[in-house]
Parts: structure tokens; sequence; C-alpha cells
């Protein structure tokens, strides 16, 4: 399996995910960096078949367009999102990639329509959970209480060696593990449900 992490000039994480063997491909949540993703896939030889959101916010699928229109590319959303969308996920789905399986796990936290994509060990996390920190839930849509089963009924269960890849780029590197950001995150703190809430309530 490939992975390519792209960043945007600001901070936002573009990824590619590849069957080396067949070429096909899914870039996920095109940010502003439609042209750089495009020149990428051509250059790597990649038949870009899917889009996958993590959420409906745009600064994650503003390139959506460009590379439908590029490649013919379905794209792929939970259900709950209000993106254009051909194919809609739901928890527990797989979207295979060449003989890659993807596997979607609905986060709603930060939106309603959040998901993370588990592939080969790697966890794409969107605005769910970042290096150091976690997705605001103040927005429309938000739910602390969503967030806090999110985190730590979902995430904080899987194996410690899962390495962890944001769509931010907030923390103090890149990306991490699942095992790093439990012992270091402070949002994933054991806390109660109530406490979480109120925590989130905090500036």
């Amino acid at each position: 399996m490939f992975l390519k992490q792209i960043k945007h000039m600001g901070d936002n994480f573009t990824y590619i995910i590849a069957d080396e063997k067949t070429r096909e491909a899914a870039v996920v949540d095109p940010s502003f960096n439609s042209d750089t993703v495009i020149r990428l896939s051509e250059d790597l030889h990649l038949n870009v078949k899917y889009v996958i959101n993590t959420h409906s916010h745009g600064d994650h699928t503003a390139g959506n367009e460009d590379i439908k229109s590029k490649f013919g590319t379905k794209i792929v959303a939970h259900k709950l999102s209000s993106v254009k969308k051909e194919i809609n996920v739901i928890d527990g789905d797989t979207i295979k990639v060449g003989n890659v399986p993807i596997k979607v796990i609905h986060t709603p936290g930060h939106t309603a329509d959040g998901i993370c994509l588990l592939v080969d060990g790697k966890l794409l996390t969107g605005d769910t959970l970042f290096v150091g920190e976690c997705g605001r839930t103040d927005l429309i849509g938000g739910s602390a209480k969503d967030m806090y089963y999110s985190l730590f009924h979902k995430l904080a269960k899987l194996d410690d060696v899962v390495e962890v890849y944001p769509g931010h780029d907030y923390g103090s590197k890149p990306h991490s593990t699942i095992g790093w950001e439990k012992r270091t995150n402070y949002t994933l703190e054991k806390r109660s449900l109530e406490e979480f809430v109120e925590f989130m309530r905090e500036p």
C-alpha cells in the first residue's frame, strides 16, 4: 500500500492512498491543493477511483470537483454528509481501492458526518483527532457528547501501534500513534462524560 501525506500551504493535510500493484487510488480530503494532487497522481500513474471526505467542511472538500472532473472519480462520504456524492457510507463499511481495504469508522463530534479511515494500520482521523488535540465541537453539527464516545469508545480502543494521520498540522509532528496520543494528548485524559462535556466548554 502507498500512502502520501500532502500539506497545503496552510495547515490542511490531504492524503493519497493507492494499491501499488493495480495503481488504483483514493484521495482523502482534497483541500485547496487539487493541482498538486492531480499532478502527483499523474506522475505516479494512478487511477484515482475515489475521493473520500472525512466530513463536509469546505477546507476538506474544496478540491472534490476538480479531481472528479479530471479522473472521473466517485465521491464518498458518510450518509449524513451534505457533500455532493455518489457513494454513501456508514460505520463499519469497507471501501476497496484495488486490493486495499479501507474501513470506515463513524466518529461524530466535530460534525455529525465525521468519519475516520483505517487502512493497513494507519488511521486517517480528519478533524476528530489531531496530534495533541481533538476537533472542536462548538460549530454547527458539533457535539461534545458524540466526541467523547468517538474518542474514548472507538479510537482509544484501537491498538496503540496504529498510526494517526490527522486532517490538520496542528501538533508537534505531522503524525503519531494511538499510543502516543493516549499518553500525551490532554484531550484524552481520563474523564467522565460529564467532565468531558464541561472540559470542551472551556476556552
